[in-house]
């Protein structure tokens, strides 16, 4: 068995005659609205916010609750009859303070995961980093069954919430997917000039949706690490999991939605090691 992911007999299978019922939490975020309007109709959703939150971006996509994530009656109100969790919300910063990562990243994780067990849900789907493994050299591929090497305090928290899926799974039967995203950038940070050091660890908000709805939909794992990048020529995390245990196929590639890269073919300009390129 990997390190990184087991399956599971004895998960239920869905028939198909109703859509999978999933609350999604940060649901008014980037992410989370982009899931909401492209999954509307294939899921039956409740989309989690903040109280006092704008909502107009996810307006028509499913049920909007309003709940803390301190609260933890408060999350199992909003859990309760749900099939599968999606956990977007919390301090996505990663220059975010140790006060806030601890209410909102590790206390947060803590009650949702709770509730979503005591609720007896069938899936988490938690929403980790790249930060979790940033410590590593810039220049390693990492791999799900490499260990984690968080670069800063957000990273830590992200690690906290991948063990702590993991407890879950094994400990209380929630099977739970932990989903490393990597850089999910706005169109409007695609054409600065440095938004070139985003080359290997690029995810569209297409991809990283597509992931996430593989995972929801998926009735073999018990517990599972993925990453999540775009098709990208370069990636800094290997994909190679997320191909095989889910079906995932990324479609898009920084070097062909960057300004300044979309003119080269990289895919034809560069050569594999092995070739000398001429005489020795």
């Amino acid at each position: 068995m990997s390190d990184s992911f087991y399956f599971r007999d004895d998960l239920p299978r869905h028939d198909g005659s109703e859509p999978r019922s999933v609350l999604v939490t940060g649901a008014s975020g980037r992410i989370g609205s982009y899931f909401a309007q492209t999954w509307k109709d294939h899921y039956d959703l409740t989309l989690m916010v903040l109280p006092g939150s704008d909502t107009s971006s996810i307006e028509g996509c499913g049920k909007i609750v309003e709940a803390n994530l301190e609260d933890l009656d408060q999350l199992k109100d909003a859990i309760e009859g749900v099939d599968s969790v999606l956990h977007l919300a919390g301090d996505p910063s990663p220059k975010a303070e140790w006060g806030s990562l601890l209410s909102n990243n590790i206390n947060g994780t803590y009650n949702l995961i709770q509730a979503a067990i005591d609720c007896k849900c069938r899936r988490l789907v938690y929403a980790s980093s790249i930060h979790a493994i940033s410590g590593f050299p810039v220049d390693r591929q990492v791999h799900t069954d490499d260990s984690v090497n968080p670069g800063d305090l957000y990273g830590v928290s992200k690690c906290f919430g991948e063990a702590l899926a993991r407890y879950a799974a094994e400990q209380h039967k929630l099977s739970s997917i932990v989903v490393r995203i990597g850089a999910c950038l706005p169109k409007e940070k695609m054409t600065e000039e440095k938004s070139v050091k985003w080359i290997n660890s690029f995810v569209s908000r297409r991809d990283i949706s597509e992931l996430f709805r593989c995972c929801i939909d998926d009735e073999r794992l018990g517990f599972a690490i993925l990453h999540g990048l775009s098709n990208n020529l370069f990636n800094r995390m290997d994909t190679s999991s997320a191909r095989e245990l889910v079906g995932y196929h990324p479609v898009d590639d920084f070097t062909e939605l960057h300004p300044k890269l979309r003119n080269i073919d990289f895919r034809e300009e560069v050569r594999p090691h092995s070739e000398t390129g001429g005489k020795e």
